[in-house]
């Protein structure tokens, strides 16, 4: 049946061998997947010099043969289907088949290539851890283990693909975590039906509440930090092997604008940083269509003076406003698309110089005015603000259709594509949690960590968004005060 089975399969190794030299067995293993030095050492060794006679004496060939007391291997388990065979084979563990038994035995002696931890490129902060997740399930959540040391956090694995049968790991506090939310999340997961899964994004597709919004409904990281933050949170994580990025469950679009550093640095430093990162998600956001529906239509709000200089650089521009901004921003766009998929060596240095050469070729042809160019790169700075990569792309293909209006219809075009664009916001929602709570619907309590970032000795009780029993993450009189009178140094 095995030699069937896996015709054509030379990475597939079946070793034919006698247990004492009497018992016929045979050993399965995928050749770059498991170890071979310690299949030969704890495996072959100890069951090919063990004394099978004392196995024979009921006349019973090979069933009495203790195959996992014998072989030195520490992670054993039964296999009775050739399913389970397959899928033992296949995450790297090596099977025994005995004659006679009707059960084989796969021990845990995986061994593959794999990156190294490394920081994370995406996520990289002043203060702060510098390890990231990498491809590898066990690695990353032994990461997880390491930083939360209790029996409460529970790792549920689910295998998913018709084909790639890929390991996916929901993580959660037991405790903490509702118990609807991870039912839910649970219930998304298992009656996904797919050939494959290749990367955590299969995941966030086929879960997520709207799949039409540009919004992520699911924050990534692919730091153990952020992970560990939000388990105790009481949030969901979903890890995918083979892929780095980790999900978590539910999202807010408030989670969405926040960094990890913002928690790393003095609360008086990480809430002046985060009113600034608020300021210029509107600015990416609105500036380049303000600067159209300005300069088209409402010119008496601009000042006398900057009115005569806009003037005099639009005076030689053949196109409209709308024109000229489409025709800078699809630029400034495609120019970033290609740093990064350039190579590292050379990446940076096209996006820079090639924004700069193109920028000064265009106001020198008479193309675009010098105002504009400003316009789009700081509009463009303020897009790289955005500590979440995916909600940055949501707020650059938005920036688009507010700019046609804004060139159609002036100030009333610009406020109606806010309008849309917050309507749409409220009507989202993450795992049943509205999408920018806790400011629509308003909660009062939950502020101190959006508008503010405050110090961690007055947020002494979980978001109630995520929590509604366990709610206390630390008692009070944890503020730290000078000590008094003799006691001053």
């Amino acid at each position: 049946m095995l030699d069937a089975l896996y015709q054509d399969c030379s990475d597939i190794v079946i070793r034919r061998f006698r247990i004492g030299g009497v018992t016929d067995a045979v050993l399965v293993y995928i050749e770059g997947l498991s170890d071979t030095g310690l299949i030969d050492q704890h495996i072959l060794a100890p069951l090919m010099r063990t004394d099978a006679a004392d196995a024979d004496k009921n006349g019973d060939k090979g069933r009495t043969v203790p195959v996992d007391e014998t072989a030195s291997v520490a992670q054993t388990s039964g296999v009775r289907t050739m399913a389970e065979l397959n899928s033992q084979i296949f995450d790297g563990s090596p099977v025994v088949l005995v004659d006679h038994s009707d059960a084989g035995t796969a021990f845990g002696l995986a061994k593959w290539e794999k990156r190294s931890v490394e920081e994370p490129m995406a996520e990289s902060v002043v203060r702060g851890p510098r390890e990231g997740f990498t491809e590898t399930i066990r690695v990353n959540t032994s990461m997880l283990r390491r930083r939360i040391k209790s029996y409460r956090l529970k790792l549920k694995t689910i295998q998913i693909g018709a084909y790639t049968q890929t390991k996916v790991a929901l993580a959660y506090v037991d405790g903490i975590a509702e118990p609807a939310l991870i039912a839910e999340v649970s219930a998304r997961i298992e009656r996904i039906e797919i050939d494959g899964i290749l990367e955590s994004n299969y995941i966030e597709e086929l879960i997520e509440d709207n799949p039409f919004s540009p919004f992520p409904q699911l924050s990534t990281t692919e730091r153990p930090d952020v992970a560990t933050a939000a388990l105790l949170e009481g949030r969901v994580l979903v890890m995918v092997d083979g892929s780095p990025f980790v999900l978590i469950a539910p999202t807010t679009f408030t989670t969405i604008l926040q960094s990890p550093e913002d928690y790393y640095q003095r609360f008086l430093i990480g809430s002046v940083i985060r009113w600034l990162r608020y300021f210029f998600v509107l600015v990416a956001l609105l500036a380049p269509s303000l600067y159209v529906a300005v300069v088209t239509f409402h010119q008496e709000m601009i000042p006398s003076r900057l009115l005569l200089t806009l003037v005099r650089s639009r005076e030689e521009i053949p196109f409209p406003a709308l024109a000229e901004a489409m025709l800078m921003e699809i630029t400034f766009e495609g120019l970033r698309e290609a740093g990064v998929r350039l190579p590292k060596q050379v990446g940076a240095a096209v996006s820079i110089v090639g924004a700069l050469v193109i920028g000064q070729a265009a106001t020198a042809a008479g193309l675009v005015s010098s105002p504009m160019v400003m316009v789009v790169a700081i509009t463009g700075i303020a897009s790289f603000l955005l500590p979440q990569y995916s909600g940055g792309i949501a707020l650059r293909m938005l920036r688009f259709p507010i700019m046609l209006l804004s060139g159609f219809l002036g100030l009333l075009g610009l406020t109606l594509g806010f309008i849309l664009i917050y309507v749409h916001l409220c009507s989202l929602r993450s795992f049943g949690v509205p999408y920018l709570s806790p400011v629509a619907p308003l909660s009062g309590s939950e502020l101190k960590d959006v508008l503010i970032r405050a110090p961690h000795w007055m947020m002494r009780s979980r978001p109630s968004l995520y929590v509604k029993r366990n709610k206390r993450r630390l008692p009070a009189g944890q503020k730290p005060e000078p000590p008094k009178g003799e006691e001053r140094m």
